[in-house]
Protein backbone atom coordinates (compact mmCIF):
# COMPACT_ATOMS: atom_id res chain seq x y z
CA UNK A 1 0.00 0.00 0.00
CA UNK A 2 1.62 3.60 -0.52
CA UNK A 3 2.27 5.97 2.10
CA UNK A 4 -0.28 8.11 0.28
CA UNK A 5 -3.75 6.91 0.61
CA UNK A 6 -6.93 8.42 -1.08
CA UNK A 7 -10.56 8.58 -0.06
CA UNK A 8 -13.36 9.62 -2.39
CA UNK A 9 -16.81 10.56 -2.07
CA UNK A 10 -19.03 12.80 -3.49
CA UNK A 11 -20.66 16.06 -1.46
CA UNK A 12 -24.12 15.16 -0.46
CA UNK A 13 -27.60 17.96 -0.24
CA UNK A 14 -27.29 17.32 3.84
CA UNK A 15 -23.66 18.33 4.12
CA UNK A 16 -24.78 21.75 2.21
CA UNK A 17 -24.86 24.85 4.95
CA UNK A 18 -27.50 27.51 4.79
CA UNK A 19 -25.18 29.39 2.70
CA UNK A 20 -25.14 26.90 -0.06
CA UNK A 21 -21.64 25.41 0.41
CA UNK A 22 -20.14 22.30 2.36
CA UNK A 23 -20.92 23.20 6.31
CA UNK A 24 -17.27 22.83 7.93
CA UNK A 25 -18.38 20.42 10.41
CA UNK A 26 -18.03 17.85 7.16
CA UNK A 27 -14.60 18.36 6.83
CA UNK A 28 -13.59 17.35 10.12
CA UNK A 29 -15.72 14.10 8.91
CA UNK A 30 -14.42 13.56 5.89
CA UNK A 31 -11.20 13.82 7.91
CA UNK A 32 -11.80 11.16 10.04
CA UNK A 33 -13.65 8.91 7.26
CA UNK A 34 -10.41 8.96 5.19
CA UNK A 35 -8.03 7.91 8.23
CA UNK A 36 -10.45 5.23 9.34
CA UNK A 37 -10.50 3.60 5.36
CA UNK A 38 -6.61 4.12 5.62
CA UNK A 39 -6.05 2.08 8.62
CA UNK A 40 -8.38 -0.72 7.59
CA UNK A 41 -6.80 -0.62 4.23
CA UNK A 42 -3.32 -1.27 6.40
CA UNK A 43 -5.24 -4.19 8.26
CA UNK A 44 -6.72 -2.12 11.06
CA UNK A 45 -10.22 -1.90 10.79
CA UNK A 46 -12.18 -0.27 13.66
CA UNK A 47 -12.97 -4.24 14.73
CA UNK A 48 -9.36 -4.77 15.53
CA UNK A 49 -8.89 -1.67 17.51
CA UNK A 50 -11.08 -2.72 19.28
CA UNK A 51 -10.53 -6.56 19.67
CA UNK A 52 -7.34 -5.18 20.76
CA UNK A 53 -8.55 -2.83 23.42
CA UNK A 54 -6.70 -0.51 22.37
CA UNK A 55 -6.64 2.23 19.50
CA UNK A 56 -6.87 6.44 18.46
CA UNK A 57 -8.10 9.15 19.46
CA UNK A 58 -7.90 12.49 18.31
CA UNK A 59 -6.15 15.25 20.52
CA UNK A 60 -5.99 18.09 17.93
CA UNK A 61 -7.23 19.03 14.65
CA UNK A 62 -6.02 21.99 12.34
CA UNK A 63 -7.82 22.98 8.95
CA UNK A 64 -7.47 25.60 6.54
CA UNK A 65 -10.49 25.88 4.65
CA UNK A 66 -8.83 27.14 0.79
CA UNK A 67 -12.05 26.68 -1.36
CA UNK A 68 -15.87 26.13 -0.71
CA UNK A 69 -17.25 22.29 -1.77
CA UNK A 70 -20.37 22.33 -3.52
CA UNK A 71 -23.63 19.73 -3.80
CA UNK A 72 -22.14 16.60 -6.15
CA UNK A 73 -18.71 17.61 -5.85
CA UNK A 74 -16.54 14.60 -6.11
CA UNK A 75 -13.89 15.01 -4.07
CA UNK A 76 -10.90 13.03 -2.24
CA UNK A 77 -9.07 12.90 0.40
CA UNK A 78 -5.42 12.55 0.51
CA UNK A 79 -3.96 11.26 3.59
CA UNK A 80 -0.79 10.42 5.28
CA UNK A 81 1.47 9.98 8.22
CA UNK A 82 3.99 12.51 8.86
CA UNK A 83 4.79 10.97 12.11
CA UNK A 84 4.98 8.36 14.44
CA UNK A 85 6.70 8.44 18.16
CA UNK A 86 5.85 6.17 21.28
CA UNK A 87 1.98 7.21 21.99
CA UNK A 88 1.27 9.95 19.17
CA UNK A 89 0.75 10.28 15.53
CA UNK A 90 0.26 13.03 13.25
CA UNK A 91 -1.55 12.55 10.02
CA UNK A 92 -1.76 14.92 7.33
CA UNK A 93 -4.71 15.56 4.43
CA UNK A 94 -5.33 17.13 1.38
CA UNK A 95 -9.08 17.40 0.12
CA UNK A 96 -9.25 18.17 -3.40
CA UNK A 97 -11.84 18.35 -6.06
CA UNK A 98 -11.45 15.70 -8.44
CA UNK A 99 -13.36 17.78 -11.56
CA UNK A 100 -10.18 20.36 -11.63
CA UNK A 101 -7.71 19.32 -9.05
CA UNK A 102 -8.75 22.16 -7.15
CA UNK A 103 -6.84 21.57 -3.43
CA UNK A 104 -9.86 22.70 -0.90
CA UNK A 105 -8.51 22.06 2.40
CA UNK A 106 -5.14 20.87 4.36
CA UNK A 107 -5.58 19.42 7.23
CA UNK A 108 -3.48 17.68 10.59
CA UNK A 109 -4.64 15.37 13.48
CA UNK A 110 -2.36 14.60 16.49
CA UNK A 111 -3.89 11.60 17.12
CA UNK A 112 -3.51 9.61 20.77
CA UNK A 113 -3.11 5.78 21.58
CA UNK A 114 -5.03 4.82 24.24
CA UNK A 115 -5.75 1.78 26.34
CA UNK A 116 -9.84 1.94 26.35
CA UNK A 117 -10.57 0.48 29.54
CA UNK A 118 -8.66 3.60 31.49
CA UNK A 119 -8.76 6.10 28.87
CA UNK A 120 -5.11 6.49 29.29
CA UNK A 121 -2.40 6.95 26.74
CA UNK A 122 0.02 3.42 25.90
CA UNK A 123 2.57 2.58 24.02
CA UNK A 124 1.74 1.71 19.78
CA UNK A 125 2.30 -1.73 19.29
CA UNK A 126 4.82 -2.35 17.15
CA UNK A 127 2.23 -4.45 15.16
CA UNK A 128 0.36 -0.84 14.54
CA UNK A 129 3.43 1.24 14.31
CA UNK A 130 4.87 -0.92 11.33
CA UNK A 131 1.69 -1.68 9.41
CA UNK A 132 1.84 2.66 8.32
CA UNK A 133 4.66 4.17 6.31
CA UNK A 134 5.85 6.98 7.84
CA UNK A 135 5.85 10.55 5.27
CA UNK A 136 7.66 13.22 7.04
CA UNK A 137 6.41 16.56 5.95
CA UNK A 138 9.66 17.36 3.65
CA UNK A 139 9.26 14.06 1.77
CA UNK A 140 5.37 14.56 1.08
CA UNK A 141 3.73 14.82 -2.59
Amino acid sequence: MPAVYEHSHTVLAEEIDSVGHVNNLMYVKWLQDAALAHSAAQGWPDTAYRDAGHGWVVRSHHIEYLVPAFLNDEIFVRTWIADMKRVTSLRRYEIIRRTDNKQLARASTQWAFVRFSTHQACRVPTEISSAFEILPDSEEG
